[in-house]
Order: C-alpha cells, then structure tokens, then sequence
C-alpha cells in the first residue's frame, strides 16, 4: 500500500507562522519529481513544536494540494496516547490516507506499554497505521516480536518505518511478518542495503530537497535496476550525509532556502545550522549540481 518514496516533508514558517504558500510550493515539487506520497507533521515537519490547530492545518492543506495525485501519510503519533488518538482521527476527517505513529518519546514506556498505545490507536481509527521505530529520537525501539503482534491483533497496523540503522532488523521483520507487510527505511543513506533485504522504499528527508532524483533510485532497484540504483546513490549520498550534518530538519531548511524554495526559519529550540555547515552544505549541493 505505501511503498516507494515517500517525503517526510518539511513545515515552512515565516515569521513564526506556518508558510502555505512555500508548503504549497514544496507539495508540487514533490509530486512533479515523481514521489509516490507525502508525510507531513512527522519528525522532520517540526511537529514536537506545532499546536493541535496547526499540526491539522498542515495536514489539511497536503491533502487539499496534494489532490489525490498522491498518497498522504499523515504523522499524528505523540508520547500520549490520547493525544496520538485525537490527531489521527482528526487526520482521518482531513481525508489523508494513513497514519505514521512514532515511537513514544521520553516516557520510555515498556514493550507491553508501546503494544496497548498502538493497539488502542488503530481501535480508534479506519486509517491505516505505519509505525515508527527510531530509538535514537525516542529512546527505545518498537521489538519485533512487538510489531508481529501488533499486526495480528490490529488489521489496520500495516507497516513500519524502520530508522534504528540496523539492516539485521529489516531480515527480522520480513521473517516475522511476512511478504505483505510494509517496510520501509528511515534513512537515505540506507535505502538500498533495506530494500536489499526486504524493504519497499523510502520515508526520505533528502527527497525535500531531490525528490526527481531519491524517486528514480527507490524505482530502480524496485525494478531490478540495480546498477542504475547504486549510481544513483553513490552520486547523491553526499547529500544524503549532510542533511543530517546538524539535528534534522535544520539542514534541509538551509538547503531549501539555499535553493530560494523557503525561508530559512525553524521553532525554537531548533535553530538554523551553523555557518561552518552551511557552508560544506552548500558546497555539497554544488558537487552535486542541485545548486548552482
């Protein structure tokens, strides 16, 4: 259902405010580069830092340009579970097509704590649920053994983002789960060593950015292209590296604004990458010919 490139896209701001116009923009770029979904309001769009209205505002307008062209995977996961609850069935009213449910974050809840969050979440919604695995935010993992039963006890739990850096766990999860399942990287820099192993594409940071070229990597390994694939990353993983160069998502915002797309404008306690990795950013976009 969700396989491919799917942008976790950024949330523009201008003067403290969430920007539509540049986020309309960036919703057409994506989907003239060929992507095959957005994910607003996750990690990289900010949404830690982002009120009720404005998380469903934003939901609301990627679903409102993105028109049906593609698919709209709407981040609505939290650290409380009511809260996770309310966003999705909201998102759910938008007309996105599914949900992204993070980890809980800083509460640190046990492995039967993370089955009942979940499990109480997809109770409540029609949408279909991707969950999000990505310890180095969060603190913990979602086990394997977790998500198995999660997909038994809940039809709508369809898949997982998989960004704990560990291609090993991608073989688990396609053992435990099996063929239909949804696996897809959290990482650029890994998307092929995961597809390689069982993973249907890509939830991309870098696709913000390079969303014609991260599209055409993820569809030709898919494909059995895999020479072309390879060629496609070797090229780009500079990118791929320096996006995460500072916390994500200030790097790509520097990028974008580099690019004349946005402005360069983060929420506290965010703030824009430093003038030093500005500049190895800008020089990378250059070798690389995104920027001239």
């Amino acid at each position: 259902m969700f396989t491919g490139t799917y942008t976790a896209i950024v949330t523009p701001f201008r003067n403290g405010e969430v920007d539509e116009a540049a986020l309309t923009r960036l919703i057409q770029a994506q989907i003239r580069g060929g992507v095959d979904g957005l994910v607003p309001v996750g990690t990289t769009g900010e949404s830690p830092t982002l009120d009720y209205d404005e998380h469903i505002q934003v939901i609301e307008h990627c679903v409102k340009v993105a028109a049906g062209r593609v698919k709209v995977l709407a981040g609505t996961g939290g650290n409380s579970t009511e809260e996770a609850i309310y966003l999705t069935q909201e998102a759910e009213v938008a007309g996105a097509d599914g949900s992204l449910q993070v980890a809980p974050y800083y509460n640190k809840p046990s492995q039967e704590g993370l089955f009942h969050h979940f499990k109480a979440i997809a109770r409540n919604t029609k949408l279909p649920i991707v969950l999000y695995s990505i310890p180095g935010r969060c603190g913990i993992e979602i086990g394997v053994p977790t998500v198995a039963r999660l997909a038994r006890a809940c039809r709508n739990i369809i898949g997982i983002k998989e960004a704990g850096g560990n291609a090993d766990r991608v073989s688990q999860l396609r053992q435990a789960l099996g063929s239909k399942f949804v696996i897809l990287s959290g990482d650029d820099a890994l998307t092929l060593p995961f597809m390689a192993v069982g993973a249907q594409g890509v939830i991309s940071v870098a696709s913000n950015v390079i969303p014609r070229q991260v599209s055409k990597m993820v569809s030709a390994f898919a494909q059995g292209r895999v020479a072309e694939a390879q060629r496609l990353h070797a090229r780009y993983y500079p990118i791929f590296k320096d996006l995460f160069i500072e916390t994500n998502p200030a790097p790509t915002k520097a990028a974008l604004a580099m690019l004349g797309r946005m402005e360069n404008e983060l929420r506290l306690p965010l703030v824009p990458i430093s003038k030093a990795s500005a500049d190895q950013l800008r020089s990378t976009l250059k070798a690389c010919k995104v920027l001239n």
